[in-house]
């Protein structure tokens, strides 16, 4: 046994990014603001216990995760973002616009304000503006709200590390003042000139552009990740550029008697990456790429392993430096969750593909879409609250067509249309719409997509550290018994069974309540019941709880039953009471009080009573189980409460 510990040494790096990561979520979970000094001091100790080790490998991990947690706090610290005191309307709001969305329906426009910070807000208008512009007029502000449930999404978290003080919307824009056009409105000027959502997305990096509707189909066929500039753009875009820039220097025998033509060639085309990234608005993920694709590049031009788990690992940790946040984010956690899964198959299981060219590339996409789906798997439920069924065979039907015909000709046809030559760009269209029809009858096969729910955060962790058990233990092959050979898989399927029946077994909430208490849901026969059928204060929600509670999202909205004002839900343990915000609380309180069925009182208004009923009444949002438990959402975090 101590052997194969030994064995675990060369492999301990590759959980430094593992253990870092569930410190940083840790902090950023916590119900309560740690103090300064707890943070400070798990840090420093951190550090200096990562540093001053030698391996061991259980110290080695309780550091990593005593830095990831100390790392996350003071950089959030740091960081001291304000946030909006609360919302507001009919206000002038006038700034400069630093970034441009745009949606199907909507054009989110983000700006720089000296009244507000960087805001982002909407506005349905049909002008053209550009990055650069001075923009003034008049609209609302709204104070980034907490999760609507639990460990769920929380806006306010978000905006906080995306440097969001408030969001909103605008009307009646006036443009006082326009941005020179030689240095902010290139990718402005492409967009309009193209017009075609296909470039914005595949090109330019718009990350909206899509219809709704269509992006479901193409999530449910697993292939949503198309639509965002990310490992897939990038990977093509310089592979093709490579191959572009390896034959042009091939030309060039004097050149290559003397240096390799692949050396150039790469640094050519991560020249032309760099003005892809810049083309395309340097997103999160994109930036995420780019860095992956420098680290590749300079391995192969030094003559070190191109594709291995210690790059993969360092490009982990420097994009944690630069935000710990994005440990917490869904295309971070799918990315890296691909390329660790992807990088394994490779290169420690080194699968015998068919000598047969044909079948050989069929066979390695196969597994590498199969691999790529197991990985993310997990990171898809949590987010997304479902389960593609037909992810892999989306991605191997449609990955192709759009890695080797669409992506081309849409670039192609970019270029072009600043010529004013529009034919690559239409006939693309035709083939997109023609493709999407194929993967619109997949998404409508019965059971394409099934919603599991919420899956609690132990369950995840138990299943991150299967995973990652298959990947990262290092077999001992002098032990006696095939199975003890693979203690990998033995570990991993422990932790990912305990896992699974950890989410089967954790209870979902039967009560929600939102945190201005303007809105709530009751799961009555197993479906979600709402105090109304839209709120404009909660528009998420409802999803949200759908969601949670293993429904379909946007499907209708169905009413709770009331009685004067006052809703009443029974369940087997306990009744809970919600007050409306026009019923009078002095006639109702005393009779809610004195009802020994009713657990729970739940009001629009703050609630002031005797003290014999206070533990009856809630404060702030939440959930309540069948238990009868009652769990809070977190709102005083540093994101939550900077006015205070």
């Amino acid at each position: 046994m101590k052997e194969f510990l030994r064995t675990q040494i060369k492999n301990l790096f590759f959980w430094v990014p593992i253990f870092i990561s569930f410190g940083a979520g840790l902090y950023f979970s916590c119900n309560q603001e740690p103090s300064i000094w707890i943070i400070i001091s798990c840090l420093l100790i951190g550090i200096a216990t990562f540093f001053g080790i030698k391996k061991c490998p259980a110290l080695c991990l309780i550091a990593s995760f005593l830095t990831g947690f100390g790392y996350a706090g003071v950089y959030s610290h740091i960081k001291n973002i304000p946030f909006l005191l609360h919302d507001v309307h009919g206000v002038e709001i006038t700034g400069k616009i630093t970034n441009l969305d745009y949606t199907d329906e909507k054009l989110r426009i983000y700006l720089t304000t000296e009244n507000y910070g960087k805001i982002r807000v909407s506005t349905t208008t049909d002008n053209i503006y550009n990055i650069g512009d001075v923009i003034s007029g008049t609209g609302g502000l709204f104070e980034p709200k907490p999760a609507d449930i639990p460990g769920g999404f929380d806006f306010a978290r978000w905006a906080y590390f995306d440097n969001l003080s408030a969001t909103g919307y605008i009307n009646d824009i006036k443009t006082m003042y326009t941005a020179d056009s030689a240095v902010y409105n290139i990718r402005n000027k492409i967009k309009n000139m193209a017009n075609s959502f296909l470039a914005d997305s595949l090109v330019l990096g718009y990350k909206n552009t899509i219809p709704t509707e269509q992006r479901k189909v193409w999530a449910t066929n697993g292939v949503a990740h198309i639509w965002s500039i990310s490992g897939y753009h990038t990977t093509l875009i310089m592979g093709w550029l490579f191959i572009m820039f390896y034959f042009i220097f091939r030309l060039c025998p004097k050149l290559v008697r003397r240096i390799p033509a692949r050396i150039p060639a790469m640094i050519c085309a991560w020249f032309g990456l760099i003005g892809y990234v810049l083309l395309s608005g340097g997103g999160v993920a994109t930036l995420r790429a780019f860095l992956m694709a420098t680290l590749v590049m300079l391995a192969f031009i030094f003559g070190r392993n191109v594709i291995s788990m210690r790059t993969a690992c360092i490009a982990f940790l420097i994009l944690f430096l630069i935000n710990p946040y994005f440990v917490m984010q869904a295309g971070f956690q799918l990315s890296f969750a691909a390329i660790f899964g992807i990088l394994w198959l490779w290169t420690v299981i080194n699968p015998r593909l068919p000598t047969n060219k044909i079948l050989k590339y069929i066979y390695a996409t196969i597994l590498t879409a199969l691999i790529a789906g197991i990985f993310t798997c997990p990171f898809i439920m949590i987010h997304f609250g479902a389960l593609q069924i037909y992810g892999i065979i989306g991605n191997l039907i449609f990955l192709p067509i759009f890695s080797f015909i669409i992506m081309p000709i849409v670039i192609i046809g970019t270029l072009l249309a600043l010529m004013g030559i529009h034919y690559p760009l239409t006939f693309a269209q035709h083939l997109y719409d023609y493709i999407y029809r194929i993967a619109n009858h997949i998404a409508n096969i019965p059971m394409s997509e099934i919603n599991i729910g919420a899956i609690s955060n132990t369950s995840i962790i138990f299943i991150i550290i299967g995973l990652s058990c298959i990947i990262f233990v290092a077999n001992y092959d002098k032990f006696k018994y095939a199975i003890s050979r693979h203690l990998n898989f033995v570990f991993g399927g422990i932790f990912i069974l305990t896992g699974i029946t950890i989410a089967i077994l954790t209870p979902r909430p039967v009560f929600y309540i939102s945190n201005n208490h303007k809105l709530i849901g009751a799961v009555i026969d197993g479906q979600l019941q709402f105090n109304k059928s839209r709120d404009s204060s909660n528009y998420f929600a409802f999803d949200t709880w759908k969601q949670s509670n293993g429904e379909a999202k946007g499907t209708t909205n169905h009413r709770l039953a009331k009685e004067s004002g006052v809703y009443k839900v029974s369940f087997p343990k306990f009744s809970i009471a919600y007050i409306q915000n026009f019923v009078p609380l002095r006639n109702n309180i005393n009779m809610l009080c004195d009802d020994t069925e009713i657990k729970y009182i739940v009001s629009y208004f703050d609630i002031k009573t005797e003290s014999e009923c206070t533990n009856k009444i809630i404060y702030g949002g939440g959930v309540i189980y069948e238990s009868g438990k009652f769990i809070s959402i977190p709102t005083n975090r540093l994101w939550h409460n900077q006015h205070e």
